[in-house]
């Protein structure tokens, strides 16, 4: 079910950073079950078509050019609830006003610079997802 899914993705930062392993634990540790995973790097294209909620910002090609500057971990997560609840795991995107033991405030560098991204409703989601995943991806790794 769409509701019980999420997704995610580890940003440059703390890629960079080596959090990759503290993230992911994080993640499992808070019942997420990892469904579909795989360490990218995103073009110019793929970061300006992602964010293209956001092309009207002036933020926005900051944006794209963050997004694709190193590598990133794309991933589905699963669970129950898993948009609400992933988000109260990551926190506030500013990691100055994130609870604390939020991914965001233990890993995060700033607003812009924040570690992960989650999906903020149940349809982006399915979008954000099934553009980082074909679905038998995602079959495949509920198989394994």
């Amino acid at each position: 079910m769409i509701s019980n899914r999420t997704f995610t993705m580890i940003k440059p930062d703390a890629v960079g950073s080596g959090n990759i392993g503290n993230i992911i634990q994080a993640i499992t540790d808070a019942g997420f079950q990892l469904i579909a995973m795989k360490y990218t790097q995103l073009s110019k294209e793929q970061a300006m078509e992602f964010y293209a909620v956001h092309s009207e910002r002036p933020f926005y090609m900051e944006l794209v050019e963050y997004m694709t500057s190193g590598p990133i971990v794309a991933a589905v997560l699963e669970k129950d609830n898993a948009v609400e609840d992933f988000r109260a795991l990551i926190g506030a995107t500013d990691p100055a006003e994130a609870a604390e033991g939020t991914i965001r405030r233990r890993y995060a560098e700033s607003k812009a610079k924040n570690a992960v991204h989650g999906s903020d409703s149940n349809e982006n989601a399915q979008i954000e997802s099934d553009f980082h995943f074909t679905e038998s991806e995602k079959i495949e790794a509920v198989i394994s």
